[in-house]
């Protein structure tokens, strides 16, 4: 153990946060992260939103020594993230947390993850997710391959059918050993189902996923996409709509056999639905935004289908 109370070998650590306007979260969240986890370095990437934002960013990052990655337009999530795990690695660290800007984590929960991963380097792990007021946020989910529909990983037993386990993104750990396994997050999702892409690649390359329950991380749920509240039942973007909807059918493409694509094809509309209905019914009589969103997530999505896309295929 280092005098610092983290596991040897835990000063490679980077914490890794793709920011879009979100330097409020920031000096909320990862300030607290960063002066709880003193030895780790600090990557932000961000994605540009207005040149006010960036100029709010760096007052914040440089007095605490981050590095800040600029990005000339808006990456996505996983592009940035990618490019923010190679920074890191060009500055030593060999180890990843990857965070949300609405996310936060403590030293003990660090501290079990980084131990986790030096016995399990190709292990991707997640700590459990709560939601501010204590509640579960995630403890992992399926995706159901018989309609491409999502369902906790708290349900398993209770629901049928083959299932693709799948970690979320708002707080991971991943070694280099592990991410140069993978490859990385793909670069077409831009935003959501990037971390279920990702999970299934992690099986396939021989790796492992790992719930980690002695680890807790906390998310302000959406609080860089919802338009308002904290909860589901609550209007939330129509970019998050929009990508939700058409990422799913973009996953099949990549990553499953024809029949299972057109299978996830046919129930399209009706999971559409769903997305849209986590926003409660009462959006629809204020904005016309989720379902013009909604709209366009189908007919991208259904566009996309019509091509296999693999994932292993260097031209995509």
């Amino acid at each position: 153990m280092t005098a610092s109370g983290l596991p040897d070998e835990s000063d490679d650590l980077a914490i890794v946060v793709v920011n879009y306007g979100s330097s409020a979260l920031l000096s909320n969240n990862l300030t607290a992260v960063a002066a709880d986890v003193p030895e780790a370095m600090i990557v932000v990437v961000d994605n540009f939103s207005t040149a006010a934002e960036r100029m709010a960013l760096h007052a914040l990052a440089e007095p605490l020594g981050w590095e800040v990655v600029e990005a000339k337009d808006n990456l996505g999530f996983g592009i940035g993230m990618n490019v923010g795990v190679a920074r890191a690695r060009e500055r030593g660290a060999r180890r990843f947390l990857l965070l949300n800007p609405d996310a936060t984590i403590q030293r003990p929960s660090v501290r079990t993850l980084v131990a986790r991963s030096l016995a399990e380097p190709m292990t991707l792990l997640s700590p459990v997710v709560r939601r501010s007021d204590g509640s579960t946020w995630s403890v992992g989910a399926d995706v159901y391959l018989r309609d491409g529909r999502i369902r906790s990983a708290a349900r398993r037993g209770t629901v049928p059918g083959e299932r693709v386990p799948w970690l979320s993104g708002a707080c991971l750990l991943v070694t280099d050993r592990l991410w140069d396994a993978v490859g990385g997050f793909a670069d077409d999702y831009f935003l959501y189902w990037e971390d279920v892409d990702l999970s299934l690649r992690v099986t396939r390359a021989g790796g492992s996923l790992a719930l980690v329950e002695d680890a807790t991380a906390v998310h302000d749920e959406g609080g860089t996409q919802r338009t308002d509240g904290p909860h589901s039942g609550v209007r939330k973007s129509g970019t998050y709509y929009y990508y939700n909807i058409r990422n799913r059918l973009l996953f099949a493409a990549r990553n499953l056999p024809p029949e299972t694509v057109r299978a996830w094809r046919r129930s399209t509309l009706p999971v559409a639905w769903e997305i849209l209905l986590q926003g409660g019914k009462r959006q629809f009589l204020t904005s016309g935004e989720a379902l013009r969103a909604g709209w366009r997530g189908v007919r991208d999505g259904l566009r996309l289908s019509r091509t296999p896309h693999h994932a292993d295929d260097p031209d995509y």
